[in-house]
Order: C-alpha cells, then structure tokens, then sequence
C-alpha cells in the first residue's frame, strides 16, 4: 500500500466515518470478547472503540498504514499489539484468538480463500468472527457498475475490489453466518460467524 493512499485515507473516509460508520464499528465492537485479532487494522480506526476485551493483536501489512495508526494505538484503552503481517499468512499458533475482527479490509487481501483458511485456524473452535465489508451488491444493475468500475477503482485506492462477494466465500470455507445485517442498499455488511 502506498504511503500517499495510508496519507489521505482518513481524510476521505471521514463523511462516513463520523456518521453511520462509527456507529456500525462500535456497535459490531461489542460483540468483540477475549483475545482479539483485527485483521488489516490499517489507520487504527477500530482501536479507541475496542472496551471489553482482554488484548487486541491488530494485523497489517502496510508500513505506512502502521505509522499513521500509532496514535490511535497510544489512546486505545485496551492494550493493543500491532504486526506487520498479511492476513494469508498468520504468524499466530492454531486456535489461538477468540475473536477475528475485519472491517473493511477483505476487498484488498489479493488472496480471499487463504485469508479466510487462516483466520479460521487462528481462531479457537468456539470462537467468533465480526464482519464489516462493502460486498457485490444484488441489484443487477449495480453490480454490473461495480464490475465496471473495479479495475479504475482498484488502481487509485491500492487494490480496492468493489465487486467481492466476502459472505459467499466465508460459506464457501464452512463457516457459519449466525447474524447479517446490510447497509446503503446492501453495498455494506455487517456479520457475525462462527466456525
């Protein structure tokens, strides 16, 4: 990720951000218990919202989004760990978090299946996994805008896919989807899993 797009990305994402954005994070936050894995943790937009858990190790494989998430690290409440890792390859033992959390990050992971593989043996058999993510829309017309716009999309926002289908391929790896809820006409999700 360029350190030019770890730069501005708060910056542009803050009309979201400070409306329902925040509202949806906390609120999926919550379910957020024991030993937290936060994959793709980029600027630290999650830290100041993390409350009762016990730790949050925090994943991301940008440097520069490490750098600019350092702040928000020194204000979180709860002690947070963050490593420079991709979510394809966990450098964590098997079951060893009880919740994976990830917020709009699986449109950028260039390996979607690995991803999930590896989250699912980092996460004990009890545990639980929280998603917020924009997805492929149902809508036939938009979803073929957001077929369109992908390759241009991907190209000014480091590898941003608009047209992922995440839920389908967290099923496709059996996990089990326990609550979904869909925002701004089914564009985002948030959901909750479990293995």
């Amino acid at each position: 990720m360029s350190s030019t797009f770890a730069k501005w990305y708060d910056f542009f994402m803050i009309p979201l951000e400070q409306n329902k954005f925040k509202r949806i994070r906390r609120e999926l936050l919550k379910g957020a218990s024991g030993r937290v894995l936060e994959l793709g943790s980029g600027t630290g937009i999650n830290f100041p919202l993390y409350s009762n858990v016990d730790t949050v190790t925090a994943i991301e494989p940008s440097q520069p989004m490490i750098d600019r998430s350092l702040t928000k690290q020194k204000s979180a409440v709860v002690p947070i760990e963050i490593v420079h890792a991709s979510a394809e390859n966990l450098p964590f033992g098997d079951h060893t978090f009880d919740t994976v959390v990830a917020t709009l990050v699986f449109c950028t992971i260039p390996n979607v299946d690995k991803a999930i593989q590896e989250l699912k043996r980092v996460c004990k058999p009890d545990g639980k996994i929280l998603l917020f993510e924009h997805v492929k829309m149902e809508n036939n017309f938009l979803s073929k805008l957001q077929e369109s716009l992908t390759p241009f999309w991907k190209k000014i926002c480091d590898g941003c896919c608009l047209n992922r289908e995440t839920l389908k391929a967290f099923t496709n790896q059996g996990l089990k989807i326990e609550r979904v809820e869909h925002f701004y006409k089914d564009l985002f999700v948030v959901a909750v899993l479990k293995k």
